[in-house]
């Protein structure tokens, strides 16, 4: 520790998920499978998306960002935590924290905003088809996305400073198997009300724009689909949506649940499993929700697979 008016530590040691050598094997193989898929499912998605023209569309170009995302967070965090398990020197540098937490604010926010914008994109798919395209042409998904992108790296830019200038002296060891920002508030000795006004305000904003942004985006959705006459239209209308209905609410509820708490009722040993499910679960579950669920993405793995066997 450098001692002067304020502690920084030189490195930070991540306790992991568990101290029992029983549950050791038995986590660290669910947690291998778990981002072995993430990372096959999310980078054949970005792939599949990117090689088949039928696929060229806004609603899967703003989908193979939702795989870059859950891809880019998990890996922040996921190798880190494996290698963990079985290491002897279970120490992050200060920097190599830092990062690690800004990559994964980085794009979990992105993630949270980019929600929104495919519920606008089926708001404009479902209720003027005719003229989807024009309305999301390719300019202005690229400025969707790059607005969607510089929200999610200003937010964590001020989320990181804020964080990594506070006195960490009571201790150096944190009680979680990555660097986020409730585990290492509660070890430092610097008032963090500052810290949790800025969670609360900044990412409360980003929150509640995305989900008003569904919510109004459905709402519109809903009237568009009741106009329909054909019950087959109206079924196919809605099925387009409900892969993206549970990926918001999966997601979303898991956030609120996590961060949108008073300091008081946090549980670090009880958050640890929170943490787990949106950091590894989410990102392996999002493309498997959406190519189950979705006729063009499964013809268009179907034609990949006859391509590859012939």
């Amino acid at each position: 520790m450098v001692e002067g008016n304020y502690s920084i530590p030189t490195e930070f040691i991540l306790l992991g998920i568990t101290s029992s050598p029983k549950l050791k094997v038995t986590l660290f193989v669910l947690f291998l499978t778990v981002y072995l898929v993430i990372l096959i499912s999310n980078l054949g998605m970005i792939i599949l998306i990117r090689i088949d023209p039928h696929l060229h569309l806004p609603m899967y170009f703003f989908l193979s960002h939702m795989s870059f995302c859950d891809l880019c967070y998990s890996t922040a965090i996921g190798p880190k935590m494996l290698v963990d398990f079985y290491a002897k020197d279970k120490s992050i540098s200060f920097i190599g924290c830092a990062l690690q937490f800004y990559f994964f604010c980085s794009f979990a926010d992105s993630e949270c905003l980019l929600l929104a914008v495919m519920a606008l994109d089926r708001y404009m798919a479902i209720s003027n088809p005719l003229l989807y395209t024009v309305n999301m042409s390719s300019w202005v998904c690229y400025l969707l996305m790059a607005g969607v992108y510089m929200v999610g790296l200003m937010d964590a830019l001020l989320h990181t400073t804020l964080t990594f200038t506070l006195s960490f002296c009571r201790s150096n060891e944190i009680n979680h198997f990555f660097c986020d920002m409730p585990p290492l508030l509660s070890i430092s000795c610097s008032d963090i009300q500052v810290n949790e006004l800025v969670l609360f305000t900044v990412f409360g904003f980003i929150e509640m724009l995305t989900i008003s942004g569904v919510l109004v985006s459905y709402c519109y959705i809903i009237s568009s689909v009741l106009k329909i006459h054909s019950n087959e239209g109206r079924y196919k209308a809605f099925s387009t949506c409900i892969s993206h209905l549970t990926t918001v609410a999966i997601f979303q509820g898991t956030l609120l649940f996590m961060y949108f708490r008073p300091s008081s009722a946090y549980s670090l040993d009880e958050d640890k499993m929170t943490s787990v499910f949106y950091t590894l679960v989410i990102p392996m579950l999002n493309p498997l929700i959406y190519s189950l669920r979705n006729k063009d993405v499964k013809e268009a793995l179907g034609k990949l697979r006859n391509k590859i066997c012939f």
